[in-house]
């Protein structure tokens, strides 16, 4: 009979489930260890897969040693699984070479964690081998807590002196009554299950499909947390309904421009979660203090810069940027905070970074001392590289421990009745740790709630060396156009009154410096140059926030008024990994044209750099619904034709303009005579007289300004 391809196939497979049966966990290692290579090639390579690789490391070698003990396999066949054992640790030398820190993983002691023993026993089981009892029943180690200042950073620890104030003030910590009352220890049907790995797949997997968001309560009748002035958007109610019901961690991955902040700084007021601790990157600093003072005017921010020789240390709301963090662990720790917010929680993604460590031990610290403290992780891109990204997220919530889920969880997991070896345990995990407190709305879910156009403004501090001359020469303007005021007051005969001054003096000194300014043009200090200073040392984190933004939402316009600016913040993208098209006035036209179809067309472009002059008015931008303005205009209505890049016939999604603003400079006061002239703007198209201010230019108006200041009037 003749041999078909179909013969020889099933020949083959007859060849191969003999030699699977002489060593049944060998195709087992085999497809495990793909899965590994596969994720270490995507940069993937999370907790769950490093134990993953670690285990087949060392079944490899228990199998190697067993096949060439077993003397019921002949010679061809221990040749040809020996083979097949060397084909595994092949894949996972190449594996090492591509990550070096996995070769750590390799030596004898390290393959002992609980959660190594399980997925070894599981591995085992799944192969048919029978295991002695000791090696069925795996306990989990109790957990070794960390202290909140490692012996690392102990030197770098800072008191601020009006923490000792606060401490003398109330030397005792008012102790969390209902810590005494110990949580009984309960024995869960699970408790043998290896169940991240499972949970990570029950994501990765979607699981069922379905949006990752808990079930929250509806609006309510009454609303009962607007603060006078405000309206609190349909949306955030029923955030705040669940922390009213006394849901208390949360991982809210809201889309920007939806008010997490907002939400945030609410929910604290809700759940009384004083003294809240609020971890955020630099360039949003300011804005939590700003948002703390229009949400809930009756509690005091402070923000903690450097050493902290400024904090307010009886606030109710503490706000520190990551970077310095690392100073202040010591006296946070005793400080007897009732909540902590992470901000842009993905920052602290990789658990091997000194950033991750810090937030994480002062969630375990605030923990220890509080039964229920609200713990929220905001960040519109909770996964960036790899579901295990969840990882540092669900240990800040309490979720999980990073190998065993907690208790909460634990119960949630029993509950469902199914192991994970059961394919409709999945979507039931998804749904379980979703319940947990994720809350995931985009900007088209609640279109209706949310006006087509929102102005967004964001003052960063600029605290560095730069950020201090540009105010000196701010003042110093000033001073030389109060000069000028007082010699033309005293020549008239007149006493100069501090806190008083003449309208129409003012504004011919405003006149004559404006005038002077653009005859020497960039030669000397004047209003244009300092406005250029502060768009430079805005770029870098103008550019920043455009990166975090591109990350949550996807496709981001920036804009910027000066050539270096631009340069700068495309340098910074680069560096990011975004692909970018660039918009400037020296561009021809097929250039500029091919520039805005790859934006608009080509899923891989992040971001479009545009110039605020050159790509104001007639440009489509459309697949954006996010801009970021890294510079001021002098006119509202270059900003407006800007923003309406975006915002076109054919948006389908309102609109967000991220204004980038150096807060206690004059760039402060430009923004708000921005505004200003475009509300005088719409008022005129709309018949109602202005008066005559209002035909000032924004530089004028600036310059009058920086004089009222130096004269005290202001």
């Amino acid at each position: 009979m003749p041999i078909t391809a179909s013969t020889s196939a099933r020949r083959r497979k007859t060849s191969a489930a003999r030699r699977d049966d002489d060593a049944p966990l060998i195709p087992i290692l085999a497809r495990k260890v793909r899965e590994v290579e596969a994720k270490a090639q995507r940069g993937k390579l999370g907790p769950t897969n490093r134990v993953k690789f670690q285990v087949i490391a060392f079944l490899v070698r228990e199998e190697r040693a067993r096949v060439k003990g077993d003397e019921s396999v002949s010679a061809a066949a221990r040749a040809e699984l020996l083979k097949r054992l060397d084909g595994v640790a092949t894949i996972l030398a190449k594996t090492a070479a591509r990550d070096t820190s996995l070769i750590q993983l390799l030596e004898v002691d390290q393959a002992t964690s609980p959660v190594a023993k399980r997925m070894r026993r599981d591995w085992l089981l799944e192969s048919g081998a029978e295991l002695p009892e000791d090696e069925l029943i795996i306990t989990d180690t109790p957990p070794v807590q960390a202290p909140v200042v490692p012996p690392a950073l102990a030197e770098r620890q800072v008191t601020p002196p009006q923490i000792e104030a606060r401490r003398e003030a109330n030397p005792f910590l008012a102790p969390d009554l209902t810590l005494r009352v110990p949580l009984p220890t309960l024995r869960h049907r699970l408790d043998g299950w290896e169940l991240m790995g499972p949970l990570y797949k029950a994501f990765e997997t979607g699981a069922g499909g379905g949006s990752a968001s808990m079930e929250l309560p509806p609006v309510p009748e009454f609303d009962r947390f607007s603060p006078r002035g405000r309206e609190v958007m349909a949306h955030q109610m029923r955030f705040l309904e669940a922390v009213r019901a006394g849901h208390r961690s949360f991982l809210l991955a809201d889309e920007p421009g939806l008010g997490k902040t907002a939400q945030s700084v609410l929910a604290a007021s809700v759940a009384g979660a004083y003294p809240l601790l609020a971890v955020v990157p630099n360039v949003v600093k300011m804005n939590w203090a700003r948002e703390v003072e229009r949400w809930t005017p009756q509690r005091r921010a402070t923000v903690i810069h450097g050493d902290g020789t400024a904090v307010d240390a009886f606030a109710d709301v503490f706000i520190v940027n990551y970077e310095v963090l690392d100073r202040h662990l010591s006296w946070l720790g005793s400080l007897g905070l009732a909540g902590m917010v992470v901000d842009e929680a993905h920052f602290i993604k990789n658990l091997t970074s000194q950033r991750s460590q810090n937030v994480l031990a002062l969630a375990a610290r605030i923990r220890e001392q509080r039964r229920d403290p609200l713990l929220l992780a905001l960040t519109g891109t909770p996964l960036i590289n790899d579901v295990e990204d969840f990882d540092a997220i669900w240990r800040f919530l309490g979720w999980t421990n990073g190998e065993r889920p907690g208790p909460e969880l634990m119960d949630k997991l029993d509950a469902i009745g199914l192991t994970p070896a059961d394919k409709a345990f999945y979507p039931e995990a998804r749904d379980a740790v979703i319940s947990m407190g994720i809350v995931r709305r985009k900007k088209k879910d609640v279109a209706k709630d949310l006006p087509d156009k929102l102005i967004a403004d964001l003052p960063v501090e600029l605290d560095d060396e730069f950020g201090r001359s540009i105010r000196q020469a701010e003042r110093e303007l000033g001073e030389r156009l109060a000069a000028k005021y007082r010699r033309i007051i005293e020549a008239r005969g007149d006493r100069v009154v501090y806190g008083e001054a003449d309208a129409d003096i003012v504004r011919l000194v405003a006149q004559g410096e404006l005038e002077e300014a653009k005859a020497a043009g960039t030669g000397t200090d004047n209003v244009f140059t300092m406005v250029r200073r502060i768009g430079q040392a805005k770029a870098q984190l103008a550019a920043d926030y455009a990166v975090q933004l591109q990350r949550s939402v996807g496709k981001v316009v920036f804009f910027a008024k000066h050539i270096d600016v631009m340069d700068a913040a495309e340098a910074h993208f680069a560096a990011a990994g975004l692909r970018t098209v660039s918009i400037r006035g020296d561009q021809t036209t097929p250039a500029r044209q091919q520039a805005i179809d790859a934006f608009n067309g080509d899923p891989g472009v992040a971001i479009a750099v545009c110039s605020l002059t050159a790509a104001g008015v007639g440009l489509n931008l459309q697949a954006a619904s996010n801009v970021v303005l890294a510079e001021l205009s002098w006119t509202a209505a270059e900003q407006t034709q800007a923003i309406d890049r975006v915002h076109r016939i054919g948006q389908d999604e309102p609109v967000t303009a991220w204004r980038i603003i150096a807060a206690h400079t004059i760039d402060t006061k430009i923004a708000e005579l921005i505004d200003s002239k475009q509300s005088l703007a719409q008022r005129a198209l709309d018949g109602i007289a202005v008066d005559a201010s209002s035909s000032e230019s924004v530089q004028m108006s600036a310059l009058m300004h920086l004089l009222r200041v130096a004269l005290g009037a202001a």
